[in-house]
């Protein structure tokens, strides 16, 4: 009896296939000796502490002191929600998000969502290289324009010629230096009477500029960016252990999803206590010295140096380049997954550049669109209040999408969403959505 050819994954059901092999509970085969990488809740968690974000959280520690501090513990169950969720559903379909969504839902939304995700990922990595670049600027005189362009090039070669397990180690170190911003918030020597109160007794002014603060912290923890690239992550990974056919990569295993959970729960952990010491550190020096009016993390740093001291200024500084080295890839390479997935190019970090030449060419694409950003007189800092507001619509939809994937018995088998899980899905959804109507309101009453 002749064997049946092995039939080009191009030309598979994908949609057939994880039904059936959901139907019949199986799991992905288990590589011998190899387990996933610890760490990738990490590198998930860092890049949510971008430069950008690091401005946001330095000025709301500036303006309001310890009195936002609350906001940081309540939102860490929500960012394990949204990454977790995504981790999930990258693991059990074997692909990407937008790969996911193009499948399963109609194209003129995958291409609104992705219309949003795109400008939005490639605007905040141009304020982030723009950031990166005036924080150097403090320890290194050589003009921000020509840092821009190195940082913008650099990134985009580790990108390209880079391999997924590289990528993945430097990132993970990368990560760690952020630890620096605890030491600044000790050296800024806080109150922690005050530090207290504002950690675990919510309180906000019912005004347009605090509530504006309280949605900007919103928007900056629970980035659309991350969405993408967790589910991604998991995906390379996947490849990584041998798993290069999607079928191999359909399914799960309990203990991959534990696995993931506690590395997820770490990764969002390890975020949050570092926003906690970014506001906090601020908060003891700037907002008691009267310095209320930061936008940016290189004027935090510039900042924090005569009252904090000298180490305090260049820990900060240090962190916001560092990361800045971490998120900036995660947004450009992002964007190229979100796009060849939605337009089912080829695409991985695992393939030579020269195999998959439109996903090579995007990086270099956007990473070009993000360095323009700073050379045709766009202040990168109003740029991002103009991307929180498209994404403040469209992420709240796609976390809506995010959660009835991973409910769908049809798509997730007996990996659907557990009730406490779901029930924190849907909060976390609740909040974004009336995160963005903040957002529009607060836009409007400015005006």
């Amino acid at each position: 009896m002749a064997t049946q050819p092995d039939i080009p994954i191009e030309r598979r059901k994908p949609e057939r296939q994880l039904a059936r092999r959901l139907a019949r509970g199986l799991d992905k085969p288990v590589p011998t000796g190899r387990v996933r990488s610890i760490g990738l809740g990490l590198i998930t968690g860092a890049s949510d502490d971008d430069p950008a974000a690091i401005g946001t959280y330095a000025a709301v520690g500036a303006a309001y002191g310890t009195s936002f501090l609350w906001t940081v513990p309540v939102l860490l169950p929500m960012m394990f929600a949204t990454v977790y969720l995504c981790s999930k559903l990258g693991q059990v379909a074997g692909e990407g998000l937008f790969a996911v969504i193009r499948r399963h839902y109609p194209r003129w939304l995958l291409f609104s969502i992705l219309g949003c995700a795109l400008v939005g990922n490639v605007i905040e990595a141009g304020a982030d290289m723009g950031g990166m670049a005036s924080a150097l600027n403090l320890l290194v005189p050589i003009s921000p324009r020509l840092l821009v362009l190195i940082i913008g090039v650099g990134t985009a070669l580790l990108q390209i010629m880079g391999s997924y397990s590289m990528l993945r180690n430097v990132f993970r170190w990368l990560s760690l230096v952020l630890l620096s911003y605890i030491g600044a918030a000790f050296l800024a020597k806080p109150d922690f009477r005050a530090v207290l109160r504002g950690t675990f007794i919510p309180h906000i002014s019912f005004n347009a500029h605090s509530i504006s603060m309280l949605v900007a912290i919103i928007g900056t923890t629970l980035s659309a960016y991350l969405y993408s690239w967790q589910s991604n992550e998991e995906v390379e990974e996947d490849i990584s252990l041998g798993r290069r056919r999607l079928t191999d990569r359909i399914g799960s295993t309990k203990d991959e999803l534990r696995h993931s959970r506690i590395d997820v729960g770490a990764g969002m952990a390890f975020a949050s206590m570092v926003s906690y010491f970014i506001m906090l550190a601020t908060a003891a020096t700037l907002f008691k010295a009267g310095k209320n009016e930061i936008s940016t993390a290189a004027e935090a740093a510039q900042a924090l140096s005569p009252i904090a001291g000298k180490l305090a200024g260049i820990l900060f500084t240090i962190g916001v380049f560092s990361v800045g080295f971490l998120a900036v890839p995660v947004m450009v390479t992002g964007a190229a997954y979100d796009l060849c997935q939605s337009m089912g190019w080829k695409h991985g970090l695992h393939t030579p550049p020269g195999e998959v030449r439109r996903f090579s060419y995007s990086i270099a694409g956007f990473s070009a669109l993000a360095v323009c950003l700073n050379f045709i007189g766009i202040n990168p800092m109003k740029a991002l209040v103009w991307s929180s507001i498209v994404q403040g619509v469209s992420t709240p939809v796609l976390m809506l999408l995010i959660v009835l994937m991973t409910s769908s018995p049809k798509l997730m088998g007996r990996w659907v969403n557990t009730r406490p899980l779901k029930l924190l899905a849907w909060l976390t959804t609740f909040c974004m959505f009336a995160a963005t109507v903040a957002l529009l309101g607060t836009s409007l009453w400015s005006r």
